[in-house]
């Protein structure tokens, strides 16, 4: 589960701008803040799933966007060959 919110929070930082102000608001309650779904809802007098369906919407989205684009990934491929100084690879990965 902590890998899965990780993996997530990564996916947010690159692709947040692409996400509606209130699933942006939503995803930073719940996987930054740490709020329930409870607790968002209450802050926002809205229902529990209401806040469940936005915050499925928004991690779908950023998931979307990553099969897509795969920036992440790229950024992942990225930082091991720079370990390995690997400069040929990481040209590659750019090219693609």
């Amino acid at each position: 589960m902590m890998e899965n919110r990780e993996y997530l929070n990564s996916l947010f930082d690159i692709y947040k701008d692409l996400l509606t102000k209130i699933e942006q608001d939503t995803f930073m309650d719940y996987y930054m803040e740490d709020l329930s779904l409870q607790e968002i809802a209450d802050n926002r007098n809205i229902s529990k799933s209401s806040v469940g369906k936005t915050l499925k919407s928004a991690t779908e989205k950023l998931e979307e966007y990553e099969r897509i684009l795969h920036i992440e990934k790229k950024k992942n491929q990225i930082k091991e060959a720079l370990q390995r100084k690997d400069y040929a690879k990481i040209a590659k990965i750019i090219e693609m």
